[in-house]
C-alpha cells in the first residue's frame, strides 16, 4: 500500500479487542477519514433507506450526501450498536438491503479520499482495490471479557455471553454476504494479537509495516 496515492485501509476486529480505537488512532496518525458502525447506524437509523433510494437521493439531493458523510465522521463508542442490538429490536432495512446499501456507501467514500474503514465486510469489498491494507485485530477470550465488561458496566459472564453472540452474528453475516470465514487470516495482510500491547503500540507497529511496504 502506497501512502502516497489514494489509499484505503480496512480493519475487521473482534468485540473487546480494541480494534474500533486502533482504526481511530490509525486515521488520526494518517490525517484521514474513519468510518466504522456509524455508518449502519445512520442508515438505519436516520435514513431507514433502501440501497436504490440512497442513490435515487444521491443523484437528486447534493446536500442528502455531505450530510450523510457528517454523521458518519461523528463520534460513536466502541460496538455499542451491535451490543444493544442483540436483544432484537426490529430490523429497519433487510440483511440484503444493509449490505448492497453499505457498499454502495463505502465505495463511494474511499473513491473521494483516503481513509481507514473499521468493521462489517470492508475487506471483502475492497478485496480488488489497488491500493488497499487489510488487518485483522484480534485478543483472547480472557482479554475480550475484561474489557466488554469494564465498558459495557456488565459481569464477566455477561460480557462473555454478549461477545458469543455478536461473534456469531458477526461470522454469519460475513459467510452469507461473502461466502468467506472472518477468522481465515487469508483474508488479511496483517494480523495483530491485542494481549500483550495496547492501542497505541498496534498502531506503531500499522506504521512500521507500512512504512516497510512503501520501501
Amino acid at each position: 500500500m502506497n501512502t502516497n496515492n489514494k489509499f484505503v485501509i480496512t480493519i475487521n476486529r473482534e468485540l473487546g479487542s480494541g480494534g474500533r480505537t486502533v482504526g481511530r488512532k490509525l486515521a488520526e496518525k494518517l490525517g484521514v477519514e474513519y468510518y466504522d458502525k456509524a455508518l449502519i447506524k445512520a442508515l438505519k437509523e436516520k435514513y431507514n433507506l433502501t440501497a436504490e433510494e440512497i442513490e435515487r437521493l444521491k443523484g437528486q439531493e447534493t446536500g442528502w450526501w455531505a450530510n450523510l458523510k457528517r454523521t458518519l465522521s461523528g463520534p460513536t463508542t466502541d460496538d455499542t450498536f451491535f451490543v444493544t442490538s442483540i436483544g432484537g429490536e426490529p430490523e429497519l432495512l433487510e440483511p440484503e438491503d444493509v449490505f448492497r446499501a453499505e457498499t454502495q456507501v463505502l465505495k463511494a467514500l474511499a473513491k473521494e479520499n483516503s481513509c481507514v474503514i473499521a468493521g462489517r465486510t470492508a475487506c471483502y469489498i475492497f478485496r480488488e482495490h489497488p491500493n488497499h491494507l487489510s488487518i485483522f485485530i484480534q485478543a483472547s477470550m480472557p482479554c475480550r471479557m475484561a474489557r466488554v465488561a469494564r465498558e459495557q458496566n456488565m459481569s464477566k459472564e455477561e460480557a462473555r455471553m454478549t461477545i458469543e453472540k455478536v461473534d456469531k452474528m458477526r461470522e454469519n453475516y460475513v459467510q452469507e454476504f461473502t461466502g468467506t470465514s472472518r477468522y481465515d487470516t487469508r483474508n488479511y495482510q496483517l494480523v495483530i494479537n491485542m494481549d500483550e500491547i495496547n492501542e497505541d503500540a498496534a498502531v506503531d507497529l500499522i506504521l512500521a509495516y507500512i512504512r516497510e511496504m512503501n520501501h
